[in-house]
């Protein structure tokens, strides 16, 4: 036992030398709608990108240039600013996620707890309260931690050695979605003034260095293991009672663990709709299947008119347990995860074993008393 070990030696680790954050600015200044932003870190340091996060300052304004009193930014609102991220390594795209705002609010409903949430609200992260990100001049400011952004960034906790690195960013076409207003003819713009891409910088020390050039002189391979997040829309569902959605077909190195499943009425393109949020659309049943292989055996029981929603929940408040590996500590009570993210957690993780390269038809099949709705799909996939 280890209470009994009296002579056990007390640990420091001196492996770093010295770590601190560097800033890393984008090769143009321009920031308006669609422009692609690109910021590269030089080949020749040793930097940790997981800790690494985006700063991103700007303001939020009328058309003719004065602050608005009736717009404010949604809940993560600033990730709605950007349409696609990408994480490029010596010119190779590693990871990236398309509509960054809808993905890590869907994920992110899941994924933290109170604690972190408290936290995130220095990135615009309100997800039961309102947004304090501006001040009465419309000025704002945000921290964006890269891993509530990218897979890579949250799993693969290492740094990396001597190659070059790239952060790309699309800017969204509208910056509609990203604000919420109380009046609908008011023009709002969001004008972004700085992006930069702050780093640690990690300087080893002596002993763990020369340990660390081995894989550099070798040329060694490493394995970069991560969750990748993607991300499907349907735009239009048929006004039907039942309808089936081939997703995609994919290989066995792509099948996704788990599906998040969200449906939206009339919030896309609306500024006087909150698109952090989501909406029952009275789903009934849902079903999903990997080629003959089905998920969700029993019916959800799931009834919004009636106030059934216990299953739903049960689901959303295991994703910690079950993707994690940690205590479940749920950000939302059920009262608010009726009214914020009715979303669908489906479990998809334990799979027949088929070969990396047959492939996998995803499908999924929706019951509802009618159904005519924006339907969002989150597949996280593992990368090894």
């Amino acid at each position: 036992m280890n209470v009994l070990n009296v002579g056990e030696k007390v640990f420091v680790d001196n492996s770093i030398s010295n770590a601190e954050f560097h800033t890393h600015q984008p090769y143009t200044t321009q920031f308006g709608n669609n422009d692609e932003i690109r910021i590269p870190i030089p080949a020749n340091v040793s930097s940790l990108p997981s800790r690494s996060y985006l700063y991103v300052e700007g303001k939020l304004l009328k058309d003719d240039g004065n602050p608005s009193t009736t717009a404010k930014f949604i809940n993560n609102g600033i990730a709605y600013l950007f349409s696609e991220i990408r994480y490029e390594v010596n010119g190779v795209v590693v990871d990236s996620v398309t509509r960054v705002g809808l993905t890590s609010t869907m994920k992110g409903y899941l994924s933290y707890n109170a604690g972190e949430s408290l936290k995130l609200q220095n990135a615009g992260w309100f997800p039961d309260s309102d947004s304090t990100l501006l001040d009465a001049s419309g000025n704002f400011s945000a921290c964006l931690p890269l891993s509530m952004l990218l897979g890579v960034f949250e799993d693969y906790g290492k740094i990396m050695l001597n190659i070059k690195q790239e952060l790309v960013l699309i800017r969204s076409n509208t910056d509609v979605n990203a604000i919420i207003s109380t009046s609908a003819e008011e023009k709002i713009q969001v004008v972004l003034q700085k992006i930069y891409w702050r780093v640690p910088y990690i300087v080893p020390s002596l002993k763990a260095d020369l340990a660390l050039s081995t894989y550099v002189d070798r040329d060694t391979a490493i394995q970069v293991a991560f969750r990748s997040w993607e991300t499907h829309i349907y735009p239009a569902i048929p006004q039907t009672n039942k309808h089936t959605w081939s997703i995609k077909t994919s290989t066995g190195l792509e099948t996704p663990r788990f599906i998040i499943l969200g449906f939206q009425t009339g919030r896309n393109g609306d500024i006087t709709k909150d698109m952090s949020k989501f909406d029952s659309c009275n789903i009934r049943a849902v079903e999903v299947y990997f080629n003959s292989a089905r998920y969700l055996y029993d019916t959800l029981n799931v009834h919004s008119t009636l106030n059934h929603f216990s299953s739903l929940y049960e689901a959303y408040a295991d994703f910690q347990r079950a993707y994690y590996d940690k205590t479940n500590e749920s950000l939302l009570s059920p009262a608010k995860f009726k009214t914020i993210a009715p979303v669908i957690v489906i479990d998809c993780s334990r799979q027949e074993q088929v070969a990396m390269t047959d492939p996998v038809v995803l499908m999924l099949e929706c019951h509802s008393k009618l159904m005519q709705t924006l339907l969002l799909i989150r597949r996280l996939r593992i990368y090894l």
